[in-house]
């Protein structure tokens, strides 16, 4: 509740600190070293990347290449989503899901859709792409450990669904397939609140009224009221001309099984820009989807990248990543590679070799 009764902090945290934090820095090198800094670069992820997407649209001079990573953006819809869902759950009577039943869903998922990408290796490249029904896993008669209730069917599919408004505006996309044994928040009967992160920003950024009865939520106008409010704190430009007519780069990535911030909104993002400027923009724009990783990393696919490095020779070179190449470590040793392909391809095996090994991937 840090911003209630300060609305100057709000602005703080939506726009102005990493503003200024840019404006101070660069003058402060230039007296240091007499001399302007010759390139500044930005690197974010989660709030992070919500706020790499700030600089690029609002203060598009500011760096000169960026990287947002799973951004959580706009996060007033992030929350707002958030509360829908379990206002969603707590109408669901009888609701309980156990971590059997969301193994039960995670083998049914893999055991659907693993191999559309050429080899099953517990990874999904591209879930968006997987056709899988949880309504195959509904009991044909009582409940039973080796089937979903009607319940626990209707949780699952509220999991995978978008929250809309009631004219069918995305608010933010669902969790894809492939995250199911992450959702241990999704817990037992939904008879809680919802998280106070999420309810903050609609009490104390929407209403500043830390005594806001949530149980009165309406996914519409809530949105609409804490957007009137203080929208201002998420980007929701998609012209960027001028960052990209300052020589700008922007590397946007999102892991696949993120279940903190699930990465369609960011696709839809990516997607907008392009509707607004145009489909050729893969000379400053590119996004890389990484299959299995979780919220900014983790995870059991290869989900350590050299960002930074891509962007670095993207910028300085003019050597645009087509790939970039993801690393997983167990015990300090590297055991698989993977190429990330720039959305929308996606890494397919070539049939021959380990498929440990990244040169035996082609993007397609």
């Amino acid at each position: 509740m840090f911003a209630l009764g300060h609305p100057e902090k709000i602005v703080d945290f939506g726009y102005r600190a990493i503003h200024e934090t840019a404006v101070k820095s660069k003058a402060i090198i230039k007296a240091f070293y007499g001399r302007d800094a010759r390139l500044s670069y930005f690197q974010g992820c989660s709030t992070g990347g919500r706020q790499a997407l700030i600089e690029a649209t609002r203060y598009p001079a500011d760096f000169d290449a960026i990287i947002a990573g799973a951004p959580a953006n706009p996060q007033i819809h992030l929350h707002t989503s958030a509360i829908s869902r379990t206002m969603d759950f707590r109408k669901i009577e009888g609701l309980t899901m156990t971590p059997g039943k969301l193994a039960l869903l995670y083998k049914a998922v893999m055991a659907a859709c693993d191999a559309n990408d050429g080899v099953k290796d517990g990874l999904l490249n591209d879930p968006s792409k997987c056709k899988f029904d949880p309504a195959t896993l509904l009991c044909k008669a009582v409940d039973a450990d080796d089937c979903l209730n009607p319940a626990q069917l209707a949780a699952v599919n509220r999991q995978y669904a978008d929250s809309k408004t009631r004219k069918g505006e995305i608010i933010w996309t669902g969790l894809t397939f492939g995250t199911e044994l992450t959702w241990g928040y999704f817990g037992a009967g939904g008879t809680g609140p919802p998280g106070a992160f999420s309810l903050d920003t609609v009490r104390i950024l929407g209403y500043q009224n830390p005594d806001w009865d949530w149980r009165t939520f309406d996914l519409d106008r809530e949105t609409a009221v804490t957007d009137e409010k203080a929208g201002f704190i998420d980007a929701h430009k998609t012209d960027l001309k001028e960052f990209k007519d300052r020589g700008g780069k922007l590397l946007l990535y999102h892991g696949w099984s993120d279940n903190a911030i699930p990465p369609g909104n960011t696709v839809n993002f990516y997607n907008r820009v392009l509707a607004t400027m145009g489909t050729k923009q893969n000379d400053w724009m590119r996004l890389f989807l990484v299959p299995g990783m979780q919220h900014c990393g983790g995870g059991p696919g290869p989900n350590q990248l050299s960002y930074l490095g891509a962007l670095e020779r993207w910028r300085e070179s003019n050597i645009a990543p087509d790939s970039l190449l993801a690393i997983h470590v167990t015990n300090n040793s590297v055991d698989m590679t993977r190429p990330i392909c720039a959305y929308p391809q996606v890494a397919r095996y070539k049939g021959v070799g380990s498929t440990n090994d990244a040169a035996n991937f082609a993007c397609q």
